[in-house]
Order: structure tokens, then sequence, then C-alpha cells
């Protein structure tokens, strides 16, 4: 074994780095190309040190892979991604501010409404079938409603 890791030369790094940008390219995360990019790197310093040990090439891609990953996610926490349609994927929130009337009356603060061609539970001040309300927030599946005031 130790002969296997003594003739790890800086192409092997790049193969390595080409493997896991096809993997990143196949399951996008971002986390298969910043090892990518330190492998790359790690093959770079093993071409400029031809002498370096493979310890020190696998401290060297471990310490970049650790490095890019959080640099990355520190960017990626500073700088979020917008997005046209912020609440795609958290279907309550889109109904937020819309209003709706009550077929059926909440109480105990719990009910549910027709939003389209579904029903949701809500939550709000006990109220009278027919009155007019508007979703107010959600919680998961759970919409928040209030009395529209006149």
């Amino acid at each position: 074994m130790e002969t296997f890791f003594a003739s790890i030369d800086y192409w092997h790094w790049w193969i390595l780095a080409g493997i896991l940008l096809i993997i990143e390219v196949a399951a996008p995360s971002f986390f298969f190309l910043w090892l990518s990019v330190a492998a790359g790197i790690t093959g770079l310093a093993l071409l400029a040190v031809p002498d370096l040990g493979w310890e020190y090439q696998i401290l060297l891609f471990s310490g970049l892979s650790i490095l890019s990953l959080t640099l990355f996610k520190r960017y990626q926490r500073a700088h979020p991604v917008t997005t046209d349609q912020p609440a795609l994927n958290r279907r309550g929130e889109q109904y937020i501010g819309r209003t709706f009337t009550l077929e059926a009356p909440i109480s105990n603060h719990t009910g549910v409404i027709r939003v389209d061609d579904s029903t949701w539970r809500i939550t709000g001040a006990d109220l009278p079938t027919g009155t007019t309300v508007t979703v107010v927030g959600a919680d998961g599946v759970i919409l928040k409603v209030e009395a529209v005031q006149d």
C-alpha cells in the first residue's frame, strides 16, 4: 500500500478533480465542486513541488477541501440567492394576503376553508359561517386567518 501512495503524481489529482466535477454535474449541490477545486490545487502543488510526500498531499487536499467548503458556506450565508418566487416550495405562504369566505365556522380557534381545489386547516378567532377572512400567516400546513374589517 505504501508504494501505491508513493507513486501518486500530479495528474492523478487532476483526474480526481475531473471525476469530482462529473459527480457535481450529475448531482448539483456545490459540494463536489469545492472538493474538485481542492484536488486541482493539490495537483498544481505537486507539479510545483514534485518531492511532496503523499502524507502532505492528503493533508493539503483535506485542508483545502475544508477551507473551500467553509468559505463557500460563509459566502452563501452572506449573499443568499434572491428569487422572484420566494414562496415557490412553501405553498401555504403563497396564500398570505388572499381573502376567503368561511363555509364552516371557526370554533375552538380551528376550522377549515376551501382554497381553490383543496381544503386547508385554519386557526384564528372563533367566527361564524359566511365571514370573510384574510390569510395572515402560515405555519406548515395550517393557515392563520383574521376577519376582514369592513
